[in-house]
């Protein structure tokens, strides 16, 4: 009987230090990027303010495009793109309703991924035949969003939609 509490709170404790650690990350992210600067800011700038990308991107013709995402738990994903002549041109949070609107149905996931970042979660749902890919995001500053792309077998997008996070509602105990 006590072994079992222990283990339980053992595991709620660290889940309440992921929860804390990602949400001090994701609060860090606004004062890692006050420091860089369009045009002026390097590689090594943006490496030193926002640490290890998850994906470098290849734009073509020496532009790349750095990925920082901050799913499954955070709410944003930065796509942050470099000139050819490795300077910052241009950062983009790419989680809103103007990027979800640009998914449509035809589309294959790996363009998808390339536009929002890799999602908080893929579920294959194996009777509908059906991928279920979804990205956390903030709709407005108090609440929790998903969106979601459904693909079918081959990975093309049937359909797209935006709902609340229900895992967010669970985790806070209910709605607010």
């Amino acid at each position: 009987m006590a072994a079992n509490y222990w283990r339980r709170t053992s595991r709620l404790a660290g889940a309440a230090v992921a929860f804390a650690l990602t949400l001090a990350l994701a609060a860090c992210d606004p004062i890692a990027l006050d420091k860089l600067k369009v045009g002026e800011s390097t590689e090594a700038d943006l490496r030193d303010a926002m640490g290890t990308p998850d994906m470098v991107w290849d734009d073509g013709a020496g532009v790349r495009t750095f990925e920082y995402n901050r799913q499954p738990a955070g709410h944003v994903n930065y796509m942050i793109t470099l000139d050819a002549n490795g300077r910052l041109q241009q950062v983009r949070q790419v989680l809103t309703p103007e990027e979800f609107a640009k998914v449509r149905p035809g589309m294959h996931y790996d363009q998808v991924r390339r536009m929002l970042g890799k999602p908080a979660r893929d579920v294959w749902y194996p009777l509908a035949q059906e991928h279920h890919v979804s990205w956390r995001y903030r709709p407005d500053p108090t609440s929790s969003g998903m969106f979601t792309a459904v693909l079918d077998a081959r990975r093309v997008v049937l359909r797209a939609s935006t709902g609340p996070d229900l895992d967010e509602l669970n985790r806070s105990g209910g709605r607010r």
